[in-house]
């Protein structure tokens, strides 16, 4: 009987371990389960937080760019065209220099010998090749043509020139002398381009208007520019060139610009917009 009460107590124990182990395993499956639920709502609340909160970088506003402007070009002032410079000139139209010229004056590629131009004492080149080629085609040009001319005075030195003048002066007086020849330095034969042409037999007429009166000086005067040659001091341009009508000077300057004067009927001076 007492072994049967023992048994049955053993038993009851056991039965009571058991359901002790039950409900300690209850208790730890919800405590688990407790747990995982608080960490799932956590998760749920930082993913809901993350997909409607910008991020920082949505949050901070960037800075716009504004477009480029394009760059600003100054216009440069309009150009002022400047007036040549006034040349003071003597009685007898001469320029007064103040000091002596050291360098021949080119303008559009053109040497210039005037009375507003002068050359320097010492420019001394000769007869220049290209202008002695050039008139000895046009002579026998118009040797062809049944005229036999000569060019009877071509370089001058700046010494011979002031020669010349002087004898000039001494005869007809400056003023008159100023006129039809040029003072020492101012002579288109100091350039080397300048020749005095007459008809060989007609000697007569050389160095006088009626030169170009005649046959031989009309076709001189029609056909110079085709060889380069110009009539250097033209009838009724005096107040321009400086000099009375000379029909026997003609100056080399090139065919292409002898054409453009010729064609022009103007003076050497206008052709190059100098006084």
């Amino acid at each position: 009987m007492r072994q049967s009460r023992v048994n049955k107590h053993n038993q009851s124990k056991k039965s009571n371990n058991v359901w002790k182990i039950i409900v300690m395993a209850l208790i730890s499956i919800i405590t688990s389960s407790v747990i995982f639920l608080l960490y799932y709502q956590e998760d749920l609340a930082i993913i809901e937080k993350l997909s409607i909160k910008p991020s920082v970088e949505e949050t901070v506003e960037q800075p716009v760019s504004e477009p480029e402007q394009p760059a600003t070009v100054e216009e440069p002032p309009p150009a002022v065209e400047e007036e040549p410079p006034v040349i003071q000139v003597d009685a007898g139209g001469y320029a007064v220099q103040a000091v002596p010229v050291t360098e021949p004056t080119y303008i559009d590629g053109v040497l210039v010998a005037s009375k507003k131009y002068p050359l320097p004492k010492d420019y001394h080149p000769g007869e220049q090749p290209e202008a002695k080629t050039a008139l000895t085609q046009m002579l026998a040009g118009a040797k062809e043509a049944g005229y036999n001319l000569a060019a009877f005075s071509g370089f001058r030195s700046y010494e011979y020139q002031e020669t010349l003048y002087q004898n000039y002066v001494n005869r007809d007086g400056q003023a008159a002398a100023d006129r039809y020849s040029a003072r020492p330095g101012h002579s288109e034969h100091q350039t080397g381009l300048a020749f005095d042409i007459g008809e060989q037999g007609q000697e007569d007429l050389w160095l006088t208007e009626q030169f170009g009166e005649t046959a031989a000086g009309k076709w001189l005067m029609d056909h110079a520019h085709q060889y380069g040659f110009i009539l250097r001091y033209p009838k009724g341009k005096e107040d321009i060139t400086g000099y009375r009508y000379e029909s026997w000077h003609y100056r080399y300057v090139g065919v292409e610009k002898a054409t453009a004067i010729k064609n022009s009927s103007v003076t050497l001076e206008e052709y190059l917009g100098i006084e």
